[in-house]
């Protein structure tokens, strides 16, 4: 080969190599968005019934969020085992951030009672938590009882025949009420049901006389449906101050609820950031904020460190609990 033409060839060889070289940079747009969060559909399980109170929170936070990212985030309702199939949901799934779910205060107490495919703590990240449940004991109004100290009267009077509803074995309004009976000294009677919406189709439609759950009930304690009998926070409900606690009717039990959003464990500490910075934004819009003024839940925000450690503090929390009521797992 002639000395010109090897010079051209080298250099042919050159442009090539630095062409291939160069090549991602002036890949489609399209083809490079591909490894940027998120560039699909995120799932958020909602482990309750569609057109509850938690269901209605869910899909507010999971618009708002998904607007803050510029994406789409799609609710899914996956009720029954007392809120834990989304928790269990996360144990097979890829940590890429497409697949969420909220994490209700049983899972962390249920893992004590009964076996469970998942570790709270071990199997979970833990990205932010964003808001709380208000609990509370209501009743029919043509019940014959109109405060809690009448109503442990009456079920002390006929011990097993008061039903109440609740949101499954083992969940929060379960155990705060059989703690509470336990205190009181009464034996009733506990209905199960999937969720706060057939609690209240079922006391609505006069087939329980009490019911134990979150503020689903507030409205139809508002216009005159239900009875309000007492709360289970540390304090009073600002929307029914006039309602006492059931600690301040003379029984000491407390009952609170934060929750928040989860992943599978081993998440990107960049997609976890994305998402919790999406979400925590969701606390400033004026849509989220109205719908938890209208089921009366709490802004009750943790960030990822905090919302961890909240989760192990309570896991052990819950351990001795349950140890102490005599609901622990047989070994």
């Amino acid at each position: 080969m002639s000395l010109p033409r090897a010079i051209a060839f080298n250099r042919r060889q050159v442009l090539t190599t630095a062409a291939a070289l160069a090549a991602p940079a002036i890949l489609p747009a399209h083809v490079l968005a591909q490894d940027k969060y998120p560039n699909r559909p995120i799932k958020l399980i909602a482990p309750w019934p569609a057109g509850g109170s938690s269901d209605a929170v869910m899909r507010a936070f999971a618009e708002s969020a998904g607007k803050a990212m510029g994406a789409t985030i799609v609710v899914e309702n996956k009720p029954g085992a007392g809120g834990t199939f989304g928790a269990a949901a996360m144990v097979s799934a890829p940590p890429d951030g497409y697949l969420l779910t909220q994490l209700p205060l049983g899972i962390y107490r249920l893992p004590h009672m009964q076996k469970m495919p998942f570790d709270p703590v071990a199997d979970l990240t833990h990205i932010v938590c964003l808001t709380g449940y208000t609990f509370g004991i209501a009743c029919t109004v043509d019940s014959p009882f109109k405060t809690l100290k009448e109503m442990v009267a009456y079920a002390k009077a006929n011990p097993g025949k008061l039903e109440y509803g609740h949101t499954g074995t083992g969940t929060t309004p379960h155990l705060a009420i059989e703690e509470f009976s336990d205190k009181a000294g009464i034996q009733l009677n506990p209905i199960p049901f999937k969720g706060s919406a057939e609690i209240m189709q079922a006391i609505l439609g006069g087939h329980i006389r009490v019911m134990s759950g979150t503020t689903e009930f507030a409205p139809h304690v508002q216009s005159g449906k239900l009875r309000l009998l007492a709360t289970l926070g540390s304090q009073r409900n600002k929307a029914f101050p006039d309602v006492p606690t059931v600690k301040e009717s003379g029984w000491d039990t407390i009952t609170e609820s934060p929750f928040g959003i989860g992943g599978p464990k081993g998440m990107d500490p960049a997609i976890v950031k994305t998402l919790h910075d999406a979400f925590k934004k969701t606390l400033e819009d004026p849509a989220v904020l109205a719908t938890l003024d209208k089921f009366f839940m709490p802004s009750v925000y943790m960030g990822t460190a905090d919302y961890t450690a909240y989760a192990e503090r309570t896991f052990k929390a819950e351990k001795a609990t349950i140890e102490r009521l005599g609901l622990a797992k047989k070994a």
